[in-house]
């Protein structure tokens, strides 16, 4: 009987041994994922690479017979875990990304979401035509780009919202359906800006434009001649198609100084083809060294401004195409550190209140320990057309490049600089842009936007299960 009790002892340890190591092997399996910030780090369940649209469909199908919560991934550019999830599955897009229709006399391009603006622009720069609105650099996915509803340098044209015809979208129960202005607008509303909680992507159609030629005109400023310059020689000036304009951030003229660049239509358009072949990137040793420097030290800090200046006057009077412009300047700002990371922060303002929000800025900046780097400066027009609308009337846009440190200590240290700087934005009737780290308060979130809360109560009726989810919509909206 003794012998008996041992050996039912001995199998009920060796299960209960071979459940653990079973379970501590399958821990070990998990993958960590992070995105570009590389501040939450995320145990998920698994990474799958999707590249078939039935497998999709299937696959979203038997996640809602598993109770699998899904996650919905790009490039993962976004900074606060947008695509993924704890112990979920995180589906990576960037293999679906095949050109499906392409109509040149239509201006009308249809691609998989995956696709990239590269893949884009590769297609259409033969045919003279470019795209209307999207990042500074091309190197993003359409729906990761979607899902943000970004903007650009683009004066002339609104957020991306306006510049789609229609998508398909994979639901949560696993169906598909259509969507535009016409059929489903209300998902059109709410997927676009709407950060992969409704459902997938799976291809969309986009209105093109003219690819046009440029010529580059440069001018420094003090920021407090910011506003009425912009409105008379850029916003008043039909020939000024794109936009941007840096501010300094050397201790010198810290917040004074800025210089800004426009992009107006050559008077001869015949050019454009000496200056139509889509630049690579190249010599980012030079401006990569002196970003460098800048992180480090004030003189740096100096240093790199006026090498930004001198680029900028030697731009002057030079030509460019639309899709040139609409290329990668980025590869200098790759940075890999143990320690630290760089995050971005954009905040937009009101045209008539940019002088006196800088102004504030500056007194807490001034005042707080804050490595800023760099800010650029872009302008978005009014546009409601999705639910989480960033630009309630025109406005500036401020991108803010910050070097922070990765410990808690580091993190909890930027969380209050920057709440104190999203209030003076909220102060001032401006809003942020919410790609990027949770840093600010849920309170603040719905003050910036007003239909916060609308949004995720919409989420939660067409995806009543919470089938797609992801750090953004864990730390606001559940």
């Amino acid at each position: 009987m003794k012998g008996a009790k041992i050996i039912i002892s001995l199998v009920i340890y060796t299960s209960l041994l071979t459940v653990s190591i079973h379970s501590y092997t399958k821990q070990l399996a998990q993958p960590v994922i992070a995105d570009a910030g590389r501040l939450l780090p995320t145990k998920v369940k698994r990474i799958e690479s999707v590249e078939d649209e039935k497998k999709l469909q299937q696959f979203v199908r038997d996640a809602n017979a598993s109770n699998e919560k899904l996650s919905i991934a790009g490039m993962q550019h976004t900074q606060g875990g947008h695509t993924y999830y704890p112990n979920g599955t995180v589906l990576d897009m960037k293999s679906y990304n095949k050109i499906l229709e392409f109509n040149p006399e239509q201006k009308r391009i249809r691609v998989q979401s995956g696709a990239t603006w590269n893949d884009i622009q590769r297609v259409i720069n033969p045919y003279g035509l470019a795209i209307q609105v999207m990042q500074s650099q091309n190197i993003f996915t359409i729906g990761g780009s979607l899902s943000a509803n970004v903007h650009g340098r683009d004066i002339r044209h609104d957020a991306l919202i306006d510049t789609v015809a229609s998508f398909r979208l994979l639901m949560a129960d696993g169906n598909i359906k259509n969507v535009s202005r016409s059929e489903n607008a209300e998902l059109f509303s709410l997927v676009i800006g709407g950060y992969g909680l409704f459902g997938v992507i799976l291809d969309v159609t986009l209105k093109l434009t003219e690819d046009e030629l440029y010529q580059i005109q440069t001018k420094m400023l003090d920021y407090r001649e910011y506003t009425s310059y912009f409105k008379k020689h850029v916003e008043g000036d039909e020939g000024v198609r794109m936009h941007l304009a840096r501010i300094s951030v050397a201790p010198d003229s810290f917040l004074r100084e800025m210089y800004v660049t426009n992009y107006v239509l050559a008077t001869d358009q015949e050019k454009r083809e000496q200056y139509s072949t889509l630049k690579e990137e190249t010599n980012v040793a030079l401006p990569k060294f002196f970003l460098g420097l800048s992180r480090y030290s004030d003189r740096g800090k100096t240093m790199f401004w006026n090498i930004q200046k001198k680029y900028f006057e030697h731009t002057d009077g030079s030509y460019e195409t639309r899709n040139n412009v609409m290329r990668s300047d980025s590869a200098f700002m790759e940075y890999e550190n143990p320690n630290r990371t760089e995050i971005l922060q954009e905040y937009f303002i009101p045209v008539d209140n940019f002088s006196i929000y800088i102004d504030d800025l500056r007194g807490i900046l001034e005042r707080e320990e804050l490595n800023l780097l760099n800010i650029t400066i872009r302008y978005v027009t009014k546009n409601e057309s999705a639910v989480l609308s960033y630009a309630k009337e025109d406005m500036f846009a401020l991108v803010l490049l910050i070097n922070q440190g990765r410990s808690e200590e580091e993190i909890e240290k930027t969380k209050k600089v920057i709440q104190k700087m999203v209030n003076v934005t909220l102060q001032h009737d401006g809003s942020y842009y919410l790609p990027y780290y949770q840093y600010p308060e849920k309170q603040q979130l719905q003050k910036a936007y007003s239909r916060s809360n609308e949004f995720f109560q919409k989420k939660r009726e067409y995806d009543p299960q919470e089938r797609f989810v992801n750090l953004f919509y864990k730390e606001y909206g559940q």
